[in-house]
């Protein structure tokens, strides 16, 4: 799993596979979700980063809950993250402020 995989790309193929499985076209669910045919078509290939407003107008046009489609790609993209690596933490330890330096001196 050396590939990056981009949210985008998971947030079309959802899109497009909900649409296919309506049998509906771009051209259909463009025109209910009032986005262009063009715009739609480059966020179902990954190209674009479809706002949140967009992303319910389309899931909207679609008769699909957002929520359910962003569970779904968050499922998917699970499986293709790395685990993350542990960053060592860097213990603090607070400076000696210059009237607490005084007053142990004295």
């Amino acid at each position: 799993m050396g590939e990056t995989v981009v949210l985008r790309s998971l947030l079309g193929d959802a899109l497009r596979e909900t649409r296919l499985q309506q049998h509906r076209t771009l051209r259909e669910v463009s025109s209910a979700a009032r986005v262009s045919l063009g715009y739609l078509s480059e966020v179902e290939r990954g190209q674009k980063e479809a706002s949140s407003e967009l992303l319910a107008s389309i899931c909207r046009a679609l008769g699909v809950r957002l929520s359910d489609v962003l569970r779904d790609v968050s499922e998917e993209l699970a499986v293709h993250e790395p685990h993350p690596v542990p960053v060592p933490v860097l213990e603090v330890v607070p400076e000696r402020s210059p009237v607490s330096a005084v007053l142990s001196a004295a």
